[in-house]
């Protein structure tokens, strides 16, 4: 399938796809016509990083999953380096929002100040 095709099977953009196959996450041929070429089985391995992008990992972090891309994520057991990966990107989430929380309350105090004089 073409990258438009396989863009939309999977709800993503041609732009993404691009940026996956250059981070070598997913691979492609060429056809005579320099077109790019996925087959069927990149669709599973695009929604699978689609989902672990979209629960906070990074395309970094995501390389790490490369041998489990193409099964069914959702029921597999989960690898111990895979969970390490998830456990310390969930340690960096956590201390920014913990960050963030911190810049609000001063915000919020320091309107509250302002507002009471």
């Amino acid at each position: 399938m073409r990258i438009g095709e396989l863009a939309k099977a999977t709800g993503t953009t041609p732009r993404a796809l691009r940026h996956y196959e250059q981070a070598g996450l997913i691979t492609s041929v060429r056809a005579h016509n320099g077109y790019r070429e996925y087959d069927e089985r990149a669709a599973v391995r695009v929604r699978n990083i689609r989902h672990l992008l979209a629960v906070g990992l990074t395309l970094d972090d995501v390389r790490c999953f490369l041998p489990c891309l193409d099964g069914d994520m959702g029921t597999a057991p989960p690898a111990q380096e895979g969970l390490r990966i998830a456990e310390a990107r969930l340690a960096v989430l956590d201390a920014r929002i913990a960050a963030q929380t911190e810049a609000r309350d001063r915000l919020a105090e320091a309107l509250t100040r302002a507002r009471s004089r």
